[in-house]
């Protein structure tokens, strides 16, 4: 679904990032792990066009990545940052803008707030919303149109354990009935562990390694946040 290759992204003379390779299978969940400033926002940013590489390529579904030609976005769904809406506007109302810009129509509203939990709220505008109702409305928002891929940055922040827990069986479910594909990225390592299949881990600006939880699992017993800090101390669990 995304194959980055020999990307570079410099800011100020700086390599932010430097020469990253990085393979998304269709059909999966992939984490993206890292520090914070290591690089991971930048990345998400690059594979959904809203910045430009230094160099390198991006293909998506076979096909090179352009900022210039926006006409991939239908087919992603997209949360990266703190998510925003119209704040005078209900949930509905705004994403019936959303899909009013990417050309498709309003059947799928009531199903995607159903799913991320936001039902029986009326027209409340957004503005009442806790961080939680928002983080779960740009959920929804990314989902409404039925995309491809799913690109999340922090998806959970703000959610209650209830909340992640939902979220958690969402992504699930999103990948299992309905083929999409996820790329994710959490500081909340017990939550990548629990729905990703493979995982990167970013460290000075490239992949230090690309791997499977499965693999995971069977050389590091401890789990992924032994595996992540092993990795992040300069040293490869084998």
């Amino acid at each position: 679904m995304i194959q980055i290759h020999d990307l570079i992204k410099t800011f100020d003379g700086k390599e932010v990032l430097q020469r990253l390779n990085m393979n998304v299978e269709q059909g999966s969940i992939y984490g993206l792990l890292g520090a914070n400033g290591a690089g991971k926002t930048t990345t998400f940013k690059m594979i959904t066009g809203l910045l430009q590489p230094t160099a390198g390529t991006i293909r998506f579904h076979g096909d090179e990545i352009h900022t210039k030609n926006k006409r991939f976005l239908k087919e992603m769904g997209i949360l990266i940052e703190t998510p925003v809406f119209y704040e005078h506007l209900s949930a509905r109302e705004n994403l019936e803008i959303h899909l009013s810009y990417m050309g498709c129509n309003f059947a799928g509203i009531e199903e995607s707030l159903t799913m991320i939990g936001l039902v029986d709220i009326g027209r409340q505008p957004v503005s009442k919303f806790s961080l939680g109702m928002k983080q779960r409305l740009a959920i929804a928002r990314a989902i409404s149109h039925s995309p491809m891929l799913l690109v999340l940055d922090e998806p959970i922040n703000g959610l209650d354990p209830m909340g992640i827990r939902q979220m958690r069986e969402l992504f699930l479910s999103l990948v299992k009935d309905r083929g999409m594909t996820i790329l994710i990225s959490s500081h909340i390592l017990n939550e990548i562990e629990h729905v990703a299949d493979r995982v990167g881990v970013l460290v000075n600006g490239t992949i230090a390694e690309e791997v499977t939880i499965a693999e995971i699992r069977e050389t590091c017993p401890k789990g992924l946040e032994d595996y992540f800090f092993n990795i992040m101390s300069g040293g490869v669990e084998k």
